[in-house]
């Protein structure tokens, strides 16, 4: 079963998504890849109150120093591109061609930016798992399922902006 809460955001509405243990899904109201979540239930659930707490510290200005329990789903691709997202610092950016040649290292295959850019895109949990914080090889800010404008926000918010 999925469960959703609501937040309020600088940048407007956020919708959380939980399999009732951990968040599956963080989404700004409207996005382009906004999922259809009308079967879900809506449930105060404590995973919600530590995503929302998460939220506030970071909409602050401050780095929050826990993580609510994440469980996004994707591929086997996927996953190893938004495991690789979590180790992007706070404050920090990196593009898609870095992010290709670490997966080669780990796997011995050949990978192109476009196909790590086609699995950030597809991140679920949007700012948790930082896909904001990837940007072009000439330092562009490029695609973010919630705008641009979102994005440039969100990398104000952590400072890389001054």
């Amino acid at each position: 079963m999925i469960y959703t809460a609501h937040y309020t955001s600088p940048l407007g509405g956020i919708t959380l998504a939980s399999d009732g243990m951990a968040l599956t899904g963080l989404y700004f109201d409207g996005e382009r890849d906004f999922p259809d979540l009308s079967a879900a239930h809506k449930k105060d659930l404590p995973v919600f109150g530590e995503a929302m707490r998460w939220l506030d510290l970071y909409f602050a200005g401050k780095e929050p120093d826990f993580m609510p329990a994440l469980n996004p789903t994707g591929t086997a691709f996927q996953m190893s591109v938004w495991a690789i997202l979590r180790t992007i610092p706070y404050g920090g950016t990196t593009t898609y061609g870095a992010i290709a040649k670490r997966l080669e290292k780990v796997t011995g295959k050949r990978m192109s930016a476009q196909a790590v850019g086609g699995a950030v895109g597809r991140n679920p949990i949007s700012i948790l798992i930082p896909c904001h914080r990837v940007i072009g090889a000439d330092g562009s800010l490029t695609g973010y399922a919630g705008g641009l404008d979102k994005k440039e926000y969100l990398l104000r918010t952590e400072g890389f902006y001054s």
